[in-house]
């Protein structure tokens, strides 16, 4: 059974079973079954599947961490989070986060004017928004209009101009919104995000500044309003240590700003960063620590400094939205192509005289077997690399060359096939130079953003055949025409998948934890859009499907980018002399920029 590392980064949310994968929870419907009944009702390439059961399965698991903790320790501190709009704005996504999270009073944090309108909009009673990032006056203004609302509302100042301007917006109002103060620590983070912590990070005040910011609100009679010290060093924030160390300087910061006078002063907001596990090979395992191990340190190191310094234990607020959203979705898709079907047998055209070597690698092909499979191996890429030599130097011609290719691509196809466990070193040094290109109907730059900018990886597995040993070390192309859509084959994250025939059969494959930051920072590369998305609400009887969105068509993405559409289809129009043929183009321009990839029918 093919797991590809499931144990590591799956957190007990599938389950393999009668050779698909599975979610393990209620019914435990397969991807598989869910993907092909979808596609049943004529929708094409990639989709999107959002599975609310695990949004509420993380919101649980957060505050039932963070409550054992406390009691453990007897900490008077309350813990609350609050979940940051920019990872991921979708509304129906925001509606299982609101909808799972009410016995919690889990809140929002917004860092624009557009995400603070949806945060005022959507947020449940008494839950609190946050507002995060560089601030204008209308922006603060729309923050004093949520405490009007009655909105329990924090304004979080990243620099002193901003704090100038709340002092300004509060002489013309009554109301006026509990206000924090971001700090600037000493303290860096660790991995692709680490420069969001340090003394020269975006965000925040200086220790100067700090010292100056309660002296202003305490000038203007707002030092009541002080509520929150806020800090943050980096998404997922992958050891812990750099964590602990922040604490120490935190929470020094947050009692020696008690002492200066700020008494209201009553919660230490950590910001995001709690780690999500990516790897599927041990050996690339990135998170050092659980959850668990998260909430008792946090809670430890508070306590101890709150003893230490002699002021209460502060309320804990953390805004970790990557470890709530990352699992709810999975992005699905075909794949289209495989390129080693290109040398298929039908295909060779064997002459009566052939170069000496092309007839050996002839023989190779009909006499392999288990006991000559490695050494039929070796030399049949020897004999390759020696004909593209001749052909080079003009000895040999280009049909030579394609019974040569073809002969070598049948050959190491048996051979991996008929090779067993204890030549696998050899054959993995073998499968780095022959990876097989699959080409999947979807666009990486598109649904998994990260990894073309970040090197972010994501956990790839085919949905079906996991009884199946796979035997293809894996190049996948999208379709994008651009060379950077590829995830090449990595030799500290290697993935295999199956040899098919993709006109008998639907391969899918798997894309897992693309639900957090990849659909809002997608890009319409080559003019493709969003995947289409469905929810799947699953229950002890099967599952059922809900707020489906087809991806958006032709005809709709050419008219958001300003294309006047009348006028180009009546250009068309007149060009084109056979109506029927129009009508076809009519067809094209409502569907999506995706490929078909339905088995038996033209393409």
């Amino acid at each position: 059974m093919q797991r590809y590392g499931l144990d590591i980064w799956g957190d007990d949310n599938f389950i393999i079973d009668d050779s698909f994968i599975k979610l393990k929870y209620k019914s435990s419907p397969a991807l598989y079954e869910i993907v092909t009944g979808i596609r049943e009702e004529g929708l094409k390439g990639p989709l999107l599947l959002r599975f609310p059961h695990l949004v509420k399965k993380q919101i649980d698991s957060l505050f039932t961490e963070f409550k054992r903790a406390s009691k453990e320790l007897n900490y008077s501190g309350n813990f609350s989070a609050v979940y940051p709009l920019k990872v991921n704005q979708n509304p129906n996504l925001l509606k299982s986060i609101l909808n799972s999270s009410k016995e919690y009073n889990y809140g929002l944090e917004a860092g624009s004017k557009a995400e603070l309108l949806i945060a005022m909009s959507n947020i449940n009673d008494n839950s609190p928004i946050t507002v995060n990032g560089f601030k204008d006056k209308e922006l603060i203004s729309l923050g004093f209009l949520s405490a009007k609302m009655g909105q329990n509302i924090t304004l979080t100042i990243e620099g002193i101009n901003e704090l100038e301007t709340i002092i300004e917006v509060a002489k013309e109002q009554n109301i006026i919104p509990h206000i924090g103060l971001r700090v600037r620590l000493h303290s860096l983070g660790v991995g692709v995000w680490a420069k969001s912590g340090g003394i020269n990070s975006k965000f925040g005040l200086s220790a100067t500044e700090l010292i100056t910011a309660v002296e202003i609100l305490k000038k203007n009679n707002l030092l009541e309003k002080f509520s929150m010290i806020h800090f943050h060093i980096g998404s997922q924030i992958t050891s812990i240590a750099p964590l602990k160390k922040a604490l120490r300087e935190v929470g020094n910061i947050y009692a020696d700003l008690i002492k200066m006078g700020a008494k209201n002063l009553n919660t230490i907001n950590l910001g995001g960063g709690l780690a999500v596990e990516y790897a599927q090979n041990p050996k690339s395992k990135v998170a050092n620590y659980s959850l668990r191990e998260y909430a008792n340190d946090i809670v430890f190191m508070l306590q101890t400094i709150a003893k230490n310094k002699k002021v209460m234990e502060p309320n804990i607020m953390i805004e970790s939205g990557r470890f709530v959203t990352a699992s709810h979705a999975v992005l699905v898709a075909p794949v289209y192509e495989l390129f080693s079907h290109d040398y298929q047998e039908n295909l060779l055209k064997l002459k009566e005289k052939n170069p000496p070597l092309v007839d050996e690698l002839k023989e190779l092909y009909d006499y392999i077997e288990p006991k000559n499979a490695l050494e039929f191996l070796h030399d049949s890429l020897d004999h390759l690399n020696s004909l593209l030599t001749l052909f080079d130097l003009g000895y040999i011609d280009l049909q030579d060359r394609s019974n040569a290719e073809i002969l070598t691509h049948l050959i190491i196809q048996k051979a991996i096939e008929m090779l067993d466990e204890a030549d696998s070193t050899e054959i993995e040094k073998i499968e780095n130079q022959i990876q097989e290109k699959y080409l999947v109907n979807f666009s990486l730059f598109q649904s998994m953003p990260d990894f073309w900018g970040l090197k972010q990886h994501f956990p790839v597995m085919p949905i079906s055949k996991l009884d199946i040993k796979p035997t293809r070390s894996a190049d996948i192309w999208d379709i994008t025409c651009d060379s950077d859509g590829e995830m090449s084959f990595d030799e500290q994250n290697p993935l295999y998948l199956h040899n098919i025939d993709i006109k008998k059969e639907d391969y899918f494959l798997g894309f897992f934890l693309v639900g957090a930051y990849q659909e809002v920072l997608g890009m319409r590369h080559n003019l493709f859009e969003k995947p289409t998305e469905v929810t799947v609400l699953i229950d002890e009887k099967g599952y059922k499907l809900e707020n489906l969105q087809e991806s958006k068509s032709i005809y709709d993405t050419l008219n958001s980018l300003g294309y006047d559409m009348g006028s180009l289809e009546n250009k068309l129009k007149n060009q084109i002399k056979d109506m029927r043929d129009f009508d076809t183009l009519q067809d094209l321009l409502k569907d999506n920029s995706y490929l078909r990839t339905f088995i038996n029918q033209d393409i």
